[in-house]
């Protein structure tokens, strides 16, 4: 998936208040209840893999056998929480993700991925997409019309129905972005 220029970043950014809240929850050992309903949450959303890796970093395991069978995003949410721990500089910013100009040239790469049978970029963005729904209000909505997206809709009058501004101008920069990507 080299042609998503910003994957990783995507990413991060998309799984951000996580990041952050489990690298500044295991500086803290007064905040092990903290601590232990972030992970708690994570395993009923599935992630028990990840758990387990990040149980480890928090028990202070720094080696690679910390990314022993996590997938992709896993891998990059571990190293974030990893990067977070030696640099907290290095977390992702929360309010980054709700800039509509780092968003929509990402969105719009996976989206014309998944559209066009790439797998990884299908389960990525549907990974996105259920993150986004689980926020609810104008996330859902987003996350409502990218598989209408990825099967080739592309009216934005249909796709912005019922969003506010911030959410059309999301979409409007997404089908901008899918034209000059589809045009190649």
């Amino acid at each position: 998936m080299s042609e998503f220029p910003d994957r990783h970043e995507q990413i991060r950014l998309v799984h951000a208040d996580f990041i952050r809240q489990v690298a500044e929850s295991c500086q803290h050992p007064d905040q092990a209840q903290t601590f232990n309903a972030l992970l708690q949450q994570a395993e009923q959303q599935g992630w028990q893999t990840l758990v387990g890796a990040i149980r480890r970093i928090a028990a202070g395991e720094r080696g690679h056998e910390i990314y022993a069978g996590l997938d992709e995003e896993d891998q990059i949410i571990a190293e974030a929480i990893l990067r977070g721990l030696q640099d907290p500089h290095s977390l992702p910013e929360p309010a980054q993700r709700q800039d509509p100009t780092l968003a929509a040239p990402g969105l719009a790469h996976m989206i014309h991925a998944a559209g066009t049978g790439n797998a990884q970029a299908l389960m990525l963005i549907g990974n996105m997409a259920e993150q986004m729904n689980t926020v609810g209000g104008p996330m859902a909505r987003l996350a409502a019309v990218i598989r209408p997206m990825i099967n080739g809709e592309r009216n934005p009058e249909q796709l912005t129905q019922g969003m506010d501004s911030q959410g059309q101008q999301l979409v409007l920069d997404i089908l901008d972005e899918l034209g000059r990507v589809e045009q190649h």
